[in-house]
């Protein structure tokens, strides 16, 4: 193994979330497949014994979720999952992937072993209360490397392989809807540009309860590595009558109303001060 592709794993088994890995969780690369390519190949046990393997995928659509437990996103998608499997999972086959720990802590750090990430993939499953296959990435993230490793993405696959649909946040519900429809209606590729924003403004509300199943240095990372976020996640803490999903848009709208409300406090001032 080379001492770059050491430096590589080394930072995606991080045990300190850092700035650089919520910028890269934006963005996807170019050379990240998209849809009209095969996906890379793979081979993951599941927790039910058996294998998802990209070459034999079986007869019907899959979707592939990546996720963990300590990624909010994936707490904020896991429910309405739930619900599109129900409706759906006669005709689609749903597996969910654990990858790395998104926000990992003392409570919940990062597997060092596969059979600590197995460990990890069911406790996941039995906290969100999946209700189908779950997977397991080997412990270098092989597979979640080679699609541009983001904590919770999706991507609609054919039997074949071929990438259909590639959903960048996988709460962001209606646009993995509308892949699924998209496989079910034919074989043909189409590129769907999902939410950005509001998908991770209402992952925001589940960030406390990260935390808190993480542990204290969770939190202390996202304070060191995005403030903004971490305050917005603070915020949300006050805003407990509302659904889960609605407390980070609602603290980001009541934060900006504050801010808006402190410089017109500042101007009015500085207004009398200067025709004093």
């Amino acid at each position: 193994m080379t001492t770059d592709t050491q430096h590589s794993l080394s930072r995606y088994r991080f045990d300190d979330l850092r700035t650089r890995d919520i910028v890269a969780d934006m963005r996807y690369l170019p050379t990240d497949p998209a849809p009209g390519d095969v996906i890379p190949r793979f081979d993951l046990p599941t927790l039910d014994g058996h294998r998802f393997d990209s070459h034999d995928l079986g007869d019907k659509p899959v979707l592939l979720v990546f996720g963990s437990q300590t990624c909010p996103v994936t707490r904020s998608a896991l429910p309405p999952l739930n619900d599109l499997h129900e409706r759906y999972g006669d005709r689609v086959r749903f597996v969910l992937v654990q990858t790395r720990e998104a926000h990992p802590g003392e409570l919940l750090p990062q597997p060092r072993s596969d059979a600590e990430k197995a460990a990890h993939a069911a406790s996941m499953r039995d906290d969100l209360r999946v209700t189908y296959e779950v997977a397991v990435d080997d412990i270098d993230g092989t597979l979640h490397r080679s699609v541009g490793p983001k904590p919770n993405s999706a991507y609609v696959l054919r039997p074949d392989g071929v990438v259909t649909a590639r959903v960048h946040w996988a709460n962001d519900t209606a646009a993995v809807r509308a892949s699924i429809e998209d496989a079910l209606g034919g074989p043909g590729v189409r590129v769907r540009r999902g939410r950005s924003v509001l998908p991770l403004l209402a992952a925001v509300g589940h960030l406390p309860d990260v935390v808190r199943r993480a542990g204290s240095k969770a939190e202390r990372d996202v304070w060191k590595a995005a403030p903004p976020l971490a305050l917005l996640g603070r915020a949300t803490r006050l805003l407990s009558p509302l659904a889960t999903d609605r407390r980070g848009p609602a603290a980001t709208v009541g934060l900006a109303v504050l801010v808006l409300a402190v410089v017109a406090a500042v101007i009015a001032v500085s207004s009398r001060a200067a025709g004093a």
